[in-house]
């Protein structure tokens, strides 16, 4: 065999390897990544089923909040109505 091919066979391998090892090291990172959207995804479902009742409270206080409001309305408008009867 001529050393040619010998040379050739050689950085081939070397190609080969460090490829290989290259690829392995893009397979772990992937594989962490991979993990950790798996915890983000598990967190991010863990919070929306918890903020599920939230809705609805949210409802109910909008409503509250709406009833107080139109009688300090109502407040306010008899409250100001002597004052101007005076003037």
């Amino acid at each position: 065999m001529p050393a040619a091919a010998i040379v050739t066979l050689v950085i081939t391998a070397v190609i080969v390897l460090a490829l290989a090892w290259y690829l392995i090291q893009v397979i772990r990172v992937l594989t962490h990544v991979n993990d950790q959207l798996g915890k983000i995804t598990f967190g991010v479902r863990a919070i929306a089923h918890r903020t599920v009742p939230v809705a609805s409270l949210v409802g109910e206080i909008e409503s509250d909040l709406n009833a107080v409001a139109g009688a300090l309305e109502g407040l306010v408008a008899r409250v100001s109505q002597p004052a101007e009867m005076a003037a």
